[in-house]
């Protein structure tokens, strides 16, 4: 998970603030105090659009499943790309809320812990939350800590640091991420190119859902071609837009109203309010998004 960050390729869009420091540190804690300042939302919106989507695409959900490590097993219901430290995995397999996230890991009893004490405490606090309904998660993400630190506390069945758009896939990714059902992507998106996406997709023998949350900011048009050779479809939803964060300062609001503009939607009372937005994008096999267009799918609450 992303926010004004570079998933895999170099840079950040001129004039964002950059925050690449706070998905390299050994824990979360950084993550949480930068972006709990912030008020930054979007895992909150996707997790009950990911819980939703995950049984519509076609594949049974598993019961029951309990994380612990699989090491590359064979099946991965949910691939995060742009995991980070594992909160879409937190938030989609456990009773717990993006804010009460925030507020477990900016105590004063977790920042006097260790990272080894924090994992500690994390593994039993997402065990009492865990879900019935609980699917396996693989992350892939370029952070090699944040990655580390989210299946130490139990959040990833397997997670991978390989960076998609200058090489192939591992043989092992490869093998972890086959029996995906779902593809999700909270942050990152406007630095993924296609090739991210399609050599895992051509090595599924069913073609996931892909659904992403994109900053407006930018465009996903360049995935959504590069998917469609692959007899994928994707929708935009353009009932709502979703609000990411508050603006560091004005000259990050005049670079993101502008930017906004350029793409042809429109900033006023979204950007201009002081927020960046995101839109959410579903990719799917041309004939399911036949069937049940995007908008059937979404709750209206």
């Amino acid at each position: 998970m992303t926010t004004a960050r570079n998933g895999h390729v170099p840079g950040t869009p001129v004039g964002m603030t950059r925050f690449d420091d706070i998905y390299h540190q050994p824990d979360p804690r950084p993550y949480f105090r930068t972006l709990g300042a912030l008020g930054y939302q979007t895992p909150h919106h996707a997790q009950s659009v990911f819980r939703s989507l995950l049984p519509l695409t076609g594949f049974p959900r598993p019961r029951g499943h309990h994380t612990g490590g699989t090491g590359g097993g064979p099946t991965a219901t949910v691939l995060d790309i742009c995991c980070s430290y594992g909160i879409n995995a937190a938030l989609l397999n456990h009773d717990v809320t993006l804010q009460e996230l925030f507020e477990h890991y900016t105590t004063p009893q977790a920042a006097h812990l260790t990272t080894a004490e924090l994992a500690d405490r994390d593994r039993a606090y997402y065990a009492a939350r865990r879900r019935p309904d609980a699917v396996p998660v693989i992350g892939l993400d370029i952070s090699a800590p944040a990655v580390d630190y989210a299946r130490a506390a139990g959040l990833l069945d397997d997670g991978f640091t390989e960076n998609l758009e200058t090489a192939t896939p591992s043989p092992a990714l490869y093998r972890a991420t086959r029996g995906t059902r779902l593809i999700t992507v909270t942050g990152g998106a406007s630095f993924l190119s296609p090739r991210t996406f399609r050599p895992l997709l051509q090595n599924m023998p069913e073609r996931p859902w892909v659904a992403a949350f994109v900053l407006r900011t930018g465009s996903y048009r360049h995935i959504a071609d590069g998917l469609a050779g692959l007899g994928m479809t994707t929708e935009k939803d353009t009932s709502r837009t979703y609000p990411q964060r508050r603006f560091t300062d004005d000259a990050e609001q005049r670079y993101a109203v502008t930017a906004v503009s350029a793409t042809g939607d429109d900033p006023r009372g979204k950007e201009t309010e002081g927020h960046f937005h995101t839109a959410l994008h579903l990719t799917r096999p041309a004939p399911q998004a036949a069937t049940r267009p995007l908008h059937t799918l979404l709750r209206t609450d």
